[in-house]
This record gives structure tokens, C-alpha cells and sequence, in this order.
């Protein structure tokens, strides 16, 4: 009866093995595969947005396999190790390079912002050559950028200060029914550049058509705009990571991926999470790319150092 009890507990202990490797396995696939997960009710959006975060999931994975003494699950752990290495640990290397010619700081302001005004001053403490403004609802914050720059193009809610002539300011149709995009021409010292400034749609759990259906109208006028130089900076209420972004990057380039160390997080400020906040181009490169926090948003600042390509 001792060898029939020893032979029943054997495949039972082999199979201790399948929970953690099965688990590994599906957190791998998860992050490399997270655009074909359905995106009902816009969870395919939260998923992309915080995808870093979910290599996290390893670590309950981890416990599994050490309460169940899986040494297959313990080694199982280093594919999904591996492929969130692969994704984003470029991001951590070195990047960029070489003399910028300009800067660009985004900021959503935030309408609840108790200080614009403070928050503004921060901003100019960047010495950006271009400052893009979202959720622009009063003017505290208009006048300290107005005393700083001679430039500038107002639309609804959003605004670009410039250092560098402005023309052709106008604004872009998001389809909201009030303006949060803008279209301008800046002439730099090194050449012109087509800038756009844009705050698309809101996007909540559930309700992201609004989001989508903006960021198909920018797309659409960054698609069919033939400017050689490109700048698109502003809240786009999502990371370069969702599959919604295919329709823009590429073919903009992403400055904090071309030149950024780390990831960029910008929302929330008191513990960034995901990267809402964009600078965007074509016919540019990024010699360098950060985040700032100017304080009062529930925003940080987009940063990047920018050169017009030969």
C-alpha cells in the first residue's frame, strides 16, 4: 500500500509546478501582447496607459511559486522579466545628445489650480523657448507668461507663448463644439516649425469615446499637414503606449522615448503613474527630454530640448 500511495502523490507534486508557470507566462503575454486585449469600455486604454506598471504582477506571481515550492515557476518568472526588460529598460539607458536650438515645456494647468500664477512662474524658471498651456481658465497665469514672452496664440483653453514670431495662429476642430487645439507657425532661428498645442477629449472609465474621437481629428490634420518641421505638444489624455496612438506615432516621433531617461510619467503629479502629457515630432530631433513638477496641477510639465533636423 506504500508504493501504490507513493505512486498517486507523484503526478500530483509535478503538477504543483503549472499554477506559477502558467501565471509567468500570461504576464508576459499580457505585456507583449496588450493591444490585442479587447478594448470594451475602454479598458484596452487603461491597460496600454499603465502597462509599466503591470509587470508588478510578477511579484504575486513570485509568492505563488514560493508557497507552492516551484522552482519551475521561479525560473518561469524570467520570461516576463525579460520581455518588460526588453519594452522598457531602453528607457532607463542613455539618450539624446548634441546641442539643442530650442525648448518646449507643455502644461496642463489645471482649471482648480489655487496658484496659475505660481505655477506659471515655475514654468518660465525652465527657460523654455515655447510654452504650450492647457486648461487655461483665468488670466493670472496669461499675464506672467505675457511679461516674459512677446509671442503669443490664444484659443479657448489652451495657448502657445513664444520668444521666436508666431503667425497663422488658428484653431483646430476637435469636434468638441469650444476650441482646446490650436494650429500656429513659429518662426525659429533655426527655421520654421508648424506647432500644434492640443488638449483632446476626456477620458474616464467606461467613456473614452470622446477621447477617440478627437485624437482621430488631430491625427488626421497632423496626417494631412505637409509642414517639413512638426511640433505637436499638449495633454492627449493618453500615454504613446495605447494603440489609439498608432495613428500618430508613429509617424511623429516621441521626444521622451527618443531622448528621455525613464519613463516620464506626468499624471497625477504626487505620484505620476502614466505619461498623458506629449511632445511630438517630425522633421525635429530631441536632444533631450524631462518632466518638472511646476506645482499646483494635478499635472507635471513635459520638458524637451529640441533641434531642427538638417
Amino acid at each position: 500500500m506504500s508504493v501504490r500511495g507513493r505512486a498517486a502523490v507523484r503526478p500530483a507534486s509535478g503538477l504543483r509546478h503549472v499554477p506559477s508557470v502558467l501565471a509567468a507566462l500570461l504576464v508576459a503575454a499580457l505585456l507583449a501582447g496588450h493591444r490585442a486585449v479587447p478594448d470594451g469600455r475602454g479598458v484596452g486604454t487603461v491597460l496600454d496607459s499603465f502597462l509599466p506598471w503591470f509587470g508588478l504582477l510578477v511579484v504575486p506571481v513570485a509568492l505563488l511559486a514560493w508557497a507552492t515550492r516551484s522552482r519551475w515557476g521561479a525560473v518561469a518568472l524570467l520570461v516576463p522579466a525579460l520581455v518588460w526588460g526588453v519594452m522598457f529598460g531602453p528607457a532607463f539607458g542613455s539618450h539624446g545628445g548634441g546641442r539643442a536650438q530650442f525648448r518646449v515645456v507643455t502644461q496642463n494647468l489645471d482649471a482648480a489650480n489655487p496658484a496659475p500664477a505660481d505655477t506659471a512662474r515655475r514654468i518660465v524658471a525652465l527657460h523654455p523657448d515655447l510654452v504650450a498651456i492647457e486648461e487655461l481658465s483665468e488670466s493670472s497665469a496669461a499675464r506672467v507668461l505675457d511679461d516674459r514672452y512677446r509671442y503669443q496664440v490664444r484659443v479657448g483653453t489652451v495657448g502657445l507663448w513664444s520668444r521666436y514670431t508666431v503667425t497663422h495662429g488658428e484653431p483646430v476642430d476637435l469636434g468638441l463644439g469650444w476650441s482646446r487645439a490650436l494650429r500656429a507657425d513659429v518662426r525659429t532661428d533655426h527655421g520654421p516649425v508648424r506647432v500644434y498645442v492640443a488638449h483632446l477629449g476626456s477620458i474616464r472609465p467606461g467613456q473614452d469615446g470622446t477621447r477617440d474621437r478627437t485624437l482621430s481629428r488631430l491625427a488626421s490634420a497632423v496626417r494631412a499637414d505637409r509642414a517639413p518641421h512638426l511640433l505637436l505638444v499638449g495633454d492627449l489624455n493618453t500615454a504613446s503606449t495605447d494603440r489609439r496612438m498608432r495613428t500618430l506615432v508613429p509617424p511623429l516621433t516621441d521626444a521622451q522615448r527618443a531622448a528621455g531617461k525613464g519613463l516620464g510619467f506626468t499624471w497625477p503629479a504626487t505620484f505620476p503613474m502614466t505619461r498623458p502629457d506629449q511632445v511630438l515630432y517630425r522633421g525635429l530631433s530631441a536632444t533631450g527630454a524631462s518632466v518638472s513638477d511646476a506645482g499646483g496641477s494635478d499635472h507635471r510639465a513635459a520638458v524637451a530640448d529640441l533641434r531642427v533636423a538638417d
